[in-house]
């Protein structure tokens, strides 16, 4: 029977539509609702149930105003949003690796119920699959102010949601088959970027043994910057941003003030930083959970024996802009003006001019803004990691193709269908540019199995960095067999000894030589 016991009571799954082979557990909660009485605070332990609690159907999202493809969306009343997933194998032998997801979506929107995050494939190589949703956007990021510096009201409630989750897995995954004492992390996204929090957060210590993080987003705040949108989301709500003025604002109220605040940072050029990519809340360095940047813990040796997998795709912000969700920068003034905000040096913009010597404006900026906010972050992250003696690998992912009469791009969001084995669902065709073909679904196999043995024994199937030698040889490059054969008749052709990803090694060396810190806004 398809039927497991947890701490908190007992619980019925059933068998995944793809793969008989698998039992899937929907909408089992890991916490208590986290509103009334404990809104804004800590994550509680879920009340214990009697009988058999059916778990069958995904729980409710966080509140947010995102309608995605596939998924469920939040509705005033929702609560009971700590709720995790399971995809385990029905005849596995127990002890199995564990792989945790959290989702992505600017710390405002996602869920685990996304057609993205099905664990179906992953279990079939052998994993126990965990995929979860936490408090978002002001519910589990906005800064509450309080008197005794955040030990009633946190910041970093969407943290200590994730960290609530591990904690439930690691006392309740054996009765799924997992193994406790084998689980991997993972990420993308704004989920990456959590789950490098974690790494270096003493309190998550020993809950995880490795770490997967795609296109980790460099956002991080301190105490007076979360305190400060705190005051414009207040403002926009029309509550005083106290702790009780913030109580008594629902939380629809307080999403739509997020919006209202987002949209006014995207429709005014004069306003900074924000107004490339108005995502306003992110992890903050309240000196209790996290006390710095992960990319300044990790270099100070922070993450300890976590092994790390780190990939990004090498056109990450064209996503954004396919979706309208980033500023059009069309001139060269405008891409002065953003250089200017973000204190990027001249010898950097030109150099990617350089590197991309046929292409628009738009694409120069494109360029520049997916290594700011994605790719040179995420590099970063796993070189950090070696040079303080840690095991990190790195990746790229690169399958593009020319479709229709388009261009379809390896941009923000892509590899993950492929690393999960989702390519067949519809809703997600977008993302990867149409109907896939036999060629991308070995790819797909390819980058399921690499997450699948780096969660089994630390090996995806290439050499880890070794602390010394930045981001060359050992980057394993994702791209279809085709795409490879090609890069590699190019390449006899020129008489080039480069690697896959030239390009990438070329925007690579202009930001080692520009050397900004990328430590977030």
């Amino acid at each position: 029977m398809d039927v497991f016991t947890t701490k908190s009571g007992t619980v019925r799954g059933r068998r995944a539509e793809r793969d008989r082979g698998i039992v899937v557990v929907r909408g089992l909660p890991y916490a208590a609702p986290p509103f009334g009485a404990l809104r804004f605070r800590e994550p509680q332990p879920p009340e214990p149930w009697d009988g058999v609690r059916d778990c069958t159907a995904f729980g409710p999202v966080a509140p947010q105003s995102a309608e995605l493809p596939g998924a469920p969306v939040w509705s005033p009343g929702d609560e009971d949003v700590l709720t995790l997933n399971i995809w385990t194998p029905a005849d596995g032998p127990g002890d199995l690796p564990v792989l945790v997801w959290i989702h992505g979506g600017a710390y405002v929107f996602g869920s685990s119920a996304q057609p993205d995050f099905d664990g179906t494939a992953l279990a079939g190589e052998g994993l126990v699959v965990v995929t979860l949703n936490s408090r978002l956007g002001f519910e589990g990021f906005g800064h509450v102010p309080c008197a005794d510096r955040g030990a009633a009201f946190p910041d970093n409630r969407g943290l200590l949601d994730q960290i609530a989750a591990l904690e439930w897995v690691r006392d309740n995954i054996a009765a799924f088959g997992g193994s406790p004492d084998r689980v991997t992390l993972a990420g993308q996204s704004s989920g990456a970027t959590s789950v490098a929090c974690l790494t270096v957060a003493a309190r998550a210590r020993g809950l995880f043994r490795r770490a997967v993080l795609h296109s980790a987003v460099n956002a991080f705040a301190s105490v007076e910057q979360a305190a400060r949108t705190t005051a414009e989301v207040a403002a926009e709500a029309g509550v005083p941003a106290t702790r009780a003025g913030l109580l008594a604002a629902p939380p629809e109220a307080l999403v739509a003030a997020t919006d209202r605040v987002c949209a006014r940072y995207a429709q005014d050029p004069a306003s900074g930083r924000r107004h490339y990519d108005p995502a306003i809340y992110g992890p903050v360095a309240d000196g209790v959970l996290l006390t710095a940047d992960p990319l300044e813990a990790l270099a100070a040796g922070a993450g300890g024996p976590v092994e790390l997998l780190v990939c990004h795709t090498t056109e990450e912000y064209w996503l954004l802009d396919a979706v309208g969700s980033s500023a059009k920068i069309t001139t060269k003034e405008q891409l002065a003006v953003f250089a200017a905000d973000f204190g990027l040096p001249d010898s950097l913009v030109e150099g990617h001019r350089e590197c991309l010597p046929d292409a628009p404006v738009l694409d120069v900026y494109l360029s520049l803004h997916s290594g700011l906010l994605f790719a040179e972050y995420s590099s970063r992250l796993a070189e950090a990691h070696a040079r303080a003696g840690g095991r990190a690998f790195l990746a790229r992912f690169d399958r593009r193709r020319d479709q229709a009469g388009r261009r379809v791009r390896a941009w923000h969001c892509a590899d993950i269908p492929f690393a999960f084995g989702n390519l067949h669902e519809e809703s997600l065709h977008f993302l990867v540019g149409g109907p896939p073909g036999e060629a991308d679904a070995e790819l797909s196999r390819r980058m399921t199995r690499a997450w699948a043995a780096f969660a089994r024994h630390g090996d995806p199937g290439w050499e880890p960095l070794d602390g010394s030698a930045g981001s060359g040889s050992a980057v394993r490059v994702w791209r279809t067999a085709a795409e490879e054969r090609a890069d590699a008749v190019r390449r006899a052709a020129e008489g080039a000894a480069a690697d896959a990803s030239r390009a990438q090694n070329g925007f690579r060396d202009l930001w080692r030589t520009a050397g900004l810190p990328l430590l977030a806004p």
